[in-house]
C-alpha cells in the first residue's frame, strides 16, 4: 500500500535541527484518523484495488442522505473530505478501519507529496495573472498601463486571423486550483497529536485540506 492520508493545512512554526542547531521552517498539517469508507479489489465488481478514505465528521443535516448511507456501511459519520486512492495491491485495511500519520512513521517514508486546492485571487488583470510588463509607463499611454495590449492579429497566414484562440493568455479568474507539490521532507510524525511536520511547500489556505502521500520520484 501506498502511505497516503487526508488531513487539514493548520500553519506553519519551527523546529530545530537535534544535531546541528539549526532553525527548520515547517508547515503544520492534522493528518487523520481517516476512516476506511469503501475498499475495493481487482476480483471485484470495481475492477481495481482501491481504498475510500474519509477525514473529519461533518453533521448529518449538512449533509446527503446517499452520504450518510454510504457511512453507516463502516459505523461512521458522513464525512466532510473524501477522497480514493488507486492502489497496486490489495490492502490489507477493510470498511470501518482506521487509517493514522502512524504509516508513515512504519514505512520510513522521509519525502512526501502535498495534494491541495491554491488560494483563490478571484478575478485579476494580465499583469498579475501571467505577469505582462504592462505598457510603457513613459509619454504616449494615458490610462492603459496595466492593459495587455492588442489581443487579434489579421495575419491569417500566421494561423493567428482576427479570432482569439482558445487558451489566449487574458484576464480572468486566477487560482483555486488543484495543485501538487512533489518531494517536501516530512520532518517529523507526531502520532500523538495526529500531526505531521512538513518543511516545503503546500498549497492552500490555513484550514485547507490537503491530501498527503508517499512521494512518487523520491525515495
Amino acid at each position: 500500500m501506498i502511505p497516503a492520508i487526508l488531513g487539514r493545512k493548520i500553519g506553519m512554526t519551527q523546529i530545530f535541527n537535534a544535531e546541528t542547531g539549526a532553525r527548520v521552517p515547517v508547515t503544520v498539517v492534522q493528518a487523520g484518523p481517516c476512516t476506511v469508507l469503501q475498499a475495493k479489489t481487482a476480483d471485484g465488481p470495481d475492477g481495481y484495488n482501491g481504498l475510500q478514505l474519509g477525514f473529519e465528521d461533518v453533521k448529518p443535516h449538512r449533509s446527503t442522505l446517499p452520504e450518510i448511507g454510504h457511512a453507516r456501511k463502516s459505523n461512521t459519520a458522513p464525512k466532510r473530505f473524501v477522497r480514493e486512492f488507486r492502489l497496486e495491491e490489495a490492502s490489507d485495511k477493510g470498511v470501518g478501519d482506521t487509517i493514522t500519520v502512524d504509516i508513515f512513521a512504519e514505512n520510513e517514508v522521509k519525502w512526501v507529496d502535498v495534494v491541495g486546492t491554491t488560494k483563490g485571487k478571484g478575478f485579476q488583470g494580465g499583469m498579475r495573472r501571467w505577469g505582462f510588463g504592462g505598457q510603457p509607463a513613459s509619454h504616449g499611454t494615458e490610462r492603459k498601463h496595466r492593459s495587455p495590449g492588442s489581443i487579434g492579429g489579421r495575419a491569417q497566414n500566421l494561423g493567428t486571423s482576427s479570432a482569439i484562440k482558445k487558451g489566449k493568455k487574458m484576464a480572468g479568474h486566477m487560482g483555486h486550483n488543484r495543485c501538487t507539490i512533489r518531494s517536501q521532507e516530512l520532518m517529523k510524525v507526531d502520532a500523538e497529536n495526529n500531526m505531521l511536520l512538513i518543511r516545503g511547500a503546500v498549497p492552500g489556505p490555513n484550514g485547507g485540506f490537503v491530501i498527503v502521500r508517499k512521494a512518487k520520484t523520491r525515495e
